[in-house]
């Protein structure tokens, strides 16, 4: 999951465990309990809902998608997998792209999922209308500046190609200040009203196809990995320390509470560039 670099400070350190620690047997268990179908995910997204994404963009073999915030790679690896498509991922955090490559090469995959490292806040290092898609899931929330940078998603995109993103980050209810704090601690988050991403589709004259409320998602995910990180407890704190085992928890416990209440939720875009 990509940060910017403005923001990197304050969760870094909980996103290089995460990722330092992603192949590890007891982190592969948590997803497992968490997700049941264990694609190598660290958001709030279920192999099912992939596939369901998968099934509004047009990917086959010969086809160009771009993973922006693609973390350690899971779900590019999937597309790639199922689809045949060839797939870039790209990320802020050096051991989130070491652990994607690595994953790649286990998994024979490294001739279609090639990952680098960049900052998706700033422009990315590829041509006008490189990819008939790209895709950015549960991390949109990270970027500042969101017209500037669905901006340079749509100058990525081939005419007709098409933008899938997901916000888990729309307020669509009353918010305590210290459930803002807890829920935006893992680094910069931009909570936005309901309303604003399709705004800003429209400005930048891509015409959305889909628009679906996954919250529901959020909130059970929320809650299984709390439980299934509690319930190892004692073996996390030796590796997170207690200080960022408690800090995990309960911005899990929050995720989980605002999302079940509806005050907080999950959007999933499906945006078309104009032919």
């Amino acid at each position: 999951m990509n940060q910017p670099s403005e923001s990197k400070g304050p969760g870094k350190g909980q996103y290089d465990s995460n990722y330092g620690n992603f192949q590890g047997q007891l982190y592969e268990e948590i997803r497992r309990e968490a997700f049941g179908d264990d694609i190598g995910q660290n958001s709030w997204l279920t192999a099912d809902e992939l596939e369901r994404f998968l099934g509004w963009l047009s990917l086959s073999a010969g086809r160009r998608v771009l993973d922006v915030a693609c973390g350690a790679g899971g779900p590019a690896l999937r597309m790639a997998a199922t689809t045949g498509c060839a797939v870039t991922g790209v990320d802020v955090h050096e051991q989130a792209i070491a652990t994607a490559r690595s994953l790649a090469a286990q998994r024979d995959l490294a001739s279609l999922a090639q990952f680098q490292l960049a900052d998706a806040s700033q422009k990315l290092p590829f041509d006008d209308c490189s990819f008939d898609a790209v895709t950015c899931i549960d991390a949109i929330n990270h970027f500042q500046n969101r017209p500037g940078v669905i901006a340079e998603w749509t100058r990525l995109l081939r005419p007709g190609g098409q933008l899938l993103f997901t916000d888990p980050c729309i307020v669509t209810g009353a918010l305590t200040n210290a459930e803002i704090a807890v829920r935006g601690s893992l680094g910069f988050y931009l909570f936005v009203p309901a309303g604003c991403d399709e705004g800003v589709l429209a400005q930048c004259s891509l015409k959305l196809v889909v628009s679906e409320n996954r919250t529901g998602n959020m909130a059970e995910i929320a809650e299984r990995r709390r439980a299934a990180r509690a319930s190892r407890g004692v073996a996390l704190r030796e590796i997170e320390g207690d200080q960022m085992f408690e800090s995990q928890q309960e911005f899990l416990s929050i995720t989980a509470r605002t999302a079940q209440e509806g005050r907080l939720s999950r959007f999933v875009f499906v945006a078309e560039k104009p032919r």
